[in-house]
């Protein structure tokens, strides 16, 4: 899987994001060639490399004959419809507008049908949210996920007069996002910008696990006042696809009052409910006495469920939990013969390809017991075949 990550350390506005795109390997000659689809006369886009803070980057500038006038979300959509890119790409920009039109109308009491775009249904904005829409689609990312959003404070002008920061539209954008403060006068994070980090991102969190191909940077047009470079980083790789979920939740608790003779019911309680590992281990706790570290690793759709039970079902009286990523290697279930009948096993696929795997001890300690032989001679039947490295009968 072709993975962007977004590293907005210094926020995201429109024309960073296209900066970092052609910074990342997008040819600029195919960037024109599909941004002139759009049939609007009147702008030229200029691109020149940059120095930010000693690193190279690409600031992208639309320069424009247009006097700022307002548009409609129907104006747009016609626009769009009118054009000549293809059905994709003008439905994914008209869907960044969208969501622009839906957080405009909710901060200021009126509809999306009423909503006049300013600064964003401007041409510059225009050319930034289709350029980004096919820079996306040419580099071939089949996957965004964004790093935490910095919101700092002050003001900011607008066609509405002063408006705190973060903009309103931006607060609205951003609801259920993981977003931080920062100590700093001066906008970040742009409406533009928001909405295209919402729009294309699958997750926002750490960088996952992925092997890093190409790194882009695209530089805002204006410097920070705190003289950290002003840039938006693309990092972009791939990453094994895998059906387990990557982003979950480690919920532990610590007990020294539990009777460990209730671990085997409340192993099997947690598994039945979801849990997708678990495992208690030995500490020592206060005033000296022998403990346990109770861990659950869970994904979000049982967390709370699992949480209800360790405090149901042990004597805790308090959990703590946290997100956390994790990489886990492809993997499938395969039948294995042996001269005693058959086992499941386990077969991983390791990032360079090659597989390896292992028989399940159940069905191997079952077979041991039918036939009266040591459960050993079972795992020595079943190995790695040499020739084609999948698990096998040796």
């Amino acid at each position: 899987m072709r993975t962007c990550y977004l590293d907005c350390f210094s926020g995201i506005s429109g024309n960073m994001l296209l900066g970092a795109l052609l910074s990342a390997g997008l040819p600029e000659d195919t960037l024109r060639n599909e941004l002139v689809k759009l049939k609007l006369p009147g702008w030229r886009l200029e691109s020149k490399p940059v120095v930010k803070a000693g690193l190279r980057a690409v600031m992208v500038r639309v320069r424009t004959e247009e006097v700022r006038q307002p548009r409609h979300l129907a104006d747009i959509q016609l626009l769009l419809e009118q054009s000549k890119l293809d059905t994709e790409t003008a439905a994914h920009a008209l869907s960044v507008f969208r969501r622009l039109a839906e957080a405009e109308a909710k901060v200021h009491g009126t509809t999306t049908a009423e909503v006049h775009f300013h600064e964003v249904g401007a041409l510059d904005a225009l050319i930034d949210i289709v350029g980004a829409v096919i820079g996306l689609k040419q580099l071939g990312i089949d996957e965004v996920i964004c790093s935490p959003l910095p919101l700092p404070r002050g003001w900011v002008r607008c066609q509405h007069g002063e408006l705190p920061l973060p903009a309103p539209a931006v607060c609205e954008l951003l609801k259920g996002v993981p977003v931080h403060g920062e100590n700093l006068v001066q906008e970040l994070v742009t409406p533009t910008g928001a909405a295209l980090a919402v729009e294309f991102s699958r997750s926002f969190g750490p960088l996952p696990a992925m092997t890093i191909e190409q790194t882009g940077y695209g530089a805002g047009t204006r410097e920070r006042r705190d003289r950290r470079p002003n840039l938006l980083r693309l990092l972009i790789g791939t990453r094994h696809s895998v059906e387990e979920a990557q982003q979950v939740e480690i919920i532990e608790t610590q007990l020294d009052d539990w009777n460990p003779e209730l671990w085997p019911h409340v192993a099997a309680k947690l598994l039945a409910a979801g849990a997708l590992d678990i495992s208690l281990m030995p500490i020592q706790m206060k005033k000296g006495r022998p403990g346990f570290l109770l861990q659950v690793i869970a994904d979000s759709a049982h967390a709370a469920s699992l949480k209800t039970l360790l405090l149901t079902e042990t004597s805790a009286i308090g959990l703590r939990f946290y997100r956390a990523q994790r990489m886990t290697l492809p993997r499938n279930t395969v039948e294995l013969t042996t001269p005693w009948g058959k086992v499941r096993g386990k077969q991983v696929e390791l990032p360079d390809g090659s597989v390896r795997g292992k028989p399940e001890y159940e069905d191997c300690a079952r077979l041991a017991a039918e036939h009266g032989i040591p459960l050993q001679e079972i795992y020595a039947a079943v190995g790695i075949q040499p020739q084609n490295n999948k698990l096998g009968v040796i």
